[in-house]
């Protein structure tokens, strides 16, 4: 299962390569980055950021979008807060996927995950809506496996799926 998700991860990342080379534009690269981010099986962003193409962003106005796929490839959503200012305003597709890489992000630390330290880094307000996030989105989609500890009020997890190489 996990070399399926890998396989998926690289013809996506072959596809947007693709796309990108096809590109030269600022703004048709930027719905690109906006496209990429907001695919709802692609989890692994840093080999998109070594494509020559988008490096055509840099210094332009539509820089923030290689910025906002630089969070994407290495960033959590507290990240993302801490610099909403200087980055395009997410899409509720683009939300979901920064929330799920930042489970990414701390399951490849820890293996038990505090509900409060989850609620506090997803910026979820109860434990209901933690356990339907965890559930739904991250382990019916294959990104994490793992069970959720009401008693001890915490996530038991390993992951499935990568973000790619972390600098």
């Amino acid at each position: 299962m996990a070399m399926d998700a890998e396989r998926r991860q690289a013809e996506l990342i072959e596809q947007f390569s693709a796309q990108a080379a096809a590109l030269s534009s600022g703004p048709q690269l930027a719905a690109l980055v906006l496209e990429a981010t907001s695919h709802p099986a692609l989890f692994a962003f840093s080999e998109l950021l070594t494509l020559p193409a988008l490096s055509k962003l840099t210094g332009t106005q539509y820089a923030s979008s290689l910025d906002l796929l630089r969070l994407f490839a290495y960033g959590t959503l507290k990240d993302y807060k801490s610099n909403s200012s200087a980055l395009p305003a997410l899409l509720p597709d683009q939300a979901r996927k920064l929330k799920q890489l930042s489970v990414l992000t701390l399951a490849e630390s820890t293996k038990v995950l505090p509900y409060d330290q989850l609620m506090q880094e997803l910026d979820v307000s109860n434990v209901r809506e933690l356990e339907d996030f965890l559930i739904n989105e991250c382990m019916y989609s294959g990104i994490v496996r793992g069970k959720l500890d009401q008693l001890r009020r915490c996530f038991e997890g390993t992951i499935c799926s990568w973000k790619g190489p972390h600098t």
